[in-house]
């Protein structure tokens, strides 16, 4: 049975930075559903494009830090969904950071100078999982020729995404920071396949909110966890979420029918020290006024999650 120390124990691995796993038993096969540590986005400038690539960053399950030397550019009302803003010097900010191998860095700063010198710092430095940087083709081109004859090795120079985004013709800042954030899902996607693990689920990402609840809070409860997909559902095997006596969610395996018909079996077992294993037919959602139907069926672990009296 799960317990607000398991859950407690992920959340902390997850704030040093480290993985962690969630391992179930299931019928003699053993399932794997690792969390990973949110990826930083650090978007070094806090200029008209830097909004809405904050506000897609954090869509896009990044934790965004935004930093800017002008206090009219850097404030939380300018970047609410950003994790941290920092007003300080570009140099200072970056050492204080400390720019680890998997972080996103997007240099995006009101100019030439202030770019250069967030380059430099950062391939002086431990390198990040993804470097760009804004400008012009010719304006890039001479700004990397510079640091080649400083010394600066090629193969640091050609790992830069320069100019950067993906070349969609993008021309609003917004529009720009849609072509951003696809090269960072590009990047994203392309990186080498995690190890080998046998049962490792497909999910791996972190839902903060979620496991807050289920580390902090010993109300009863039931936890949900998609063991296997078939078809085209809405998540992937991985997707957890947990559901109170009270009948609400937190979290999502997915939505509509299907996760509603989940949920009330789950809510019944709160409380009883069950679980069992559903099949849940999302060919069942059809979507109002559409005739669109979600074909696929979900095998799902319903457990009892409260916590034992004492």
């Amino acid at each position: 049975m799960m317990s607000t120390k398991e859950f407690q124990t992920i959340l902390a691995h997850l704030q040093r930075g480290h993985a962690a796993d969630l391992i179930r038993e299931v019928d003699g096969q053993t399932y794997v559903r690792r969390f990973v540590p949110e990826e930083r986005l650090i978007i070094l400038g806090g200029g008209h494009i830097a909004r809405p690539l904050c506000a897609m960053g954090a869509l896009l399950d990044f934790s965004v830090t935004v930093v800017d030397d002008r206090p009219d550019f850097a404030n939380r009302e300018r970047f609410p969904q950003a994790a941290e803003v920092i007003c300080d010097s570009f140099a200072h900010a970056i050492d204080v950071l400390d720019i680890r191998p998997t972080d996103y860095v997007c240099i995006i700063t009101r100019g030439h100078r202030w770019d250069g010198q967030c380059l430099r710092q950062i391939l002086s430095g431990v390198m990040p999982s993804y470097l760009g940087m804004i400008g012009s083709r010719r304006r890039v081109t001479a700004q990397l020729q510079l640091l080649a004859e400083e010394g600066f090795e090629a193969d640091l120079l050609r790992r830069v995404h320069t100019p950067i985004g993906l070349k969609i013709g993008a021309i609003t800042p917004a529009e720009i920071a849609v072509s951003i954030c696809a090269q960072l899902v590009q990047h994203r996607r392309s990186l080498p396949t995690r190890e080998k693990v046998p049962g490792l689920l497909e999910q791996t990402n972190t839902d903060p909110a979620l496991l807050e609840y289920l580390s902090g809070n010993n109300e009863p409860k039931a936890l949900l966890l998609v063991l296997s997909s078939t078809g085209s559902t809405p998540v992937k095997s991985g997707a957890v979420m947990a559901v109170d006596a009270l009948g609400r969610g937190y979290g999502t395996i997915g939505g509509g029918l299907g996760e509603a018909e989940a949920m009330a079996q789950a809510r019944r077992m709160v409380g009883t020290g069950e679980r069992r294993v559903i099949e849940v037919d999302m060919s069942n959602d059809v979507a109002a006024d559409e005739g669109m139907v979600c074909g696929g069926t979900m095998r799902v672990l319903l457990e009892d999650a409260s916590e034992p009296e004492a």
